[in-house]
């Protein structure tokens, strides 16, 4: 008998090292492979303990394998120009890098982004991914031609970095000679992120950050990386535009509802939320806002988070407000300055 039990566990053991691939916050951010669900203690599966919610940490839909990642009949080429209309604007230093090859190929690899819902549901989580990219690499101002909400991906790098945003950290140790400051759509900042997201697309970051800002497809995918991977406590940005975010008695107390604003709050709540009134929320819903026109689709309601208490401070940033202070409006006075220059 024990040793049909013994045979018995090794081979329940040999299962789960087959079948059971770690992922999430146990992983640095990893997904499963082929849209598997990723449980709340890191395992992928496809069964209801690895999918149910609360718990389950990302691609959280049952069955395995979904909808195609290519994203093309949800926005076309023709649209992703009309969005970005200025990207490659002589005065933008970001010009010719974001192509929209470059970002349907990095789609591809993360199952339910853009592919999760109706199709109402779909463009409207790109439409809200370009909303809070485009304001992280805005070139616009309030005079700008076609309005300031035509110029984003204007830039792929921060500009004048003050810092080399260098964490010590034993799972995450700085590369000699590396800095890792703002780069690619998100602004993916600090050696932790660049770390955890490298890991996770399969690219090594933590030695070569400047892929993110040389390699269009790997910008865009750790942009996508930040995008769908939760940060406890707080949810995906995926998870809040997808629907798939409840709040709870808490977060409705702090003002935290299912909407744009919230995903604001996840990424960058501790500089720009439950501040009242501020001009950094509201360039990100001009955008989305300008998108949803673009692709016919309602931006729904809770689009600021004014008044939203931040569960955690920061965001991908995470870093004192004196730090970056003005970085919006630096950026956008480079790109008047070059504007001008080029007219």
């Amino acid at each position: 008998m024990k040793t049909h039990l013994l045979l018995f566990l090794n081979f329940s053991f040999l299962l789960t090292c087959s079948f059971g691939e770690q992922c999430g916050r146990q992983a640095g951010g990893a997904l499963c492979p082929n849209g598997l669900c990723c449980s709340e203690f890191g395992w992928c599966g496809n069964t209801e303990p690895y999918c149910k919610q609360p718990g389950c940490q990302s691609q959280c839909t049952p069955g395995g394998t979904p909808p195609s990642g290519d994203l093309s009949s949800i926005i076309t080429r023709s649209q992703f120009d009309d969005m970005l209309k200025h990207r490659n604007d002589g005065a933008c230093p970001a010009r010719n890098f974001y192509t929209y090859d470059a970002f349907i190929t990095a789609a591809k690899s993360f199952s339910g982004f853009g592919t999760t819902g109706d199709t109402a549901a779909r463009k409207k989580e790109i439409a809200a991914f370009f909303g809070q990219t485009s304001h992280e690499t805005t070139g616009g101002w309030a005079t700008a031609p076609d309005g300031p909400f035509s110029w984003g991906y204007c830039f792929k790098q921060e500009q004048n970095p003050s810092s080399d945003y260098c964490s010590s950290s034993a799972t995450w140790p700085c590369a000699s000679g590396k800095r890792y400051y703002g780069r690619g759509p998100m602004q993916l900042t600090w050696n932790y992120n660049y770390g955890q997201c490298g890991r996770a697309i399969g690219a090594d970051l933590l030695n070569n950050p400047d892929l993110v800002s040389n390699d269009a497809v790997i910008a865009f995918k750790a942009a996508i990386w930040f995008w769908m991977t939760p940060q406890s406590p707080k949810p995906s940005c995926h998870a809040v535009i997808a629907g798939q975010w409840q709040p709870s008695d808490a977060d409705r107390a702090a003002g935290r509802l299912p909407g744009y604003g919230v995903i604001t709050n996840i990424i960058n709540g501790g500089l720009e939320c439950g501040r009242g009134q501020d001009s950094r929320v509201a360039d990100r819903i001009g955008f989305y806002q300008r998108y949803c026109n673009i692709f016919g689709v309602n931006p729904g309601s809770n689009l600021d988070c004014y008044n939203q208490r931040v569960p955690v401070p920061g965001g991908i940033r995470d870093v004192p407000a004196n730090e970056i202070s003005g970085k919006f409006e630096s950026l956008a006075r480079f790109a008047v300055d070059e504007h001008n220059k080029n007219e």
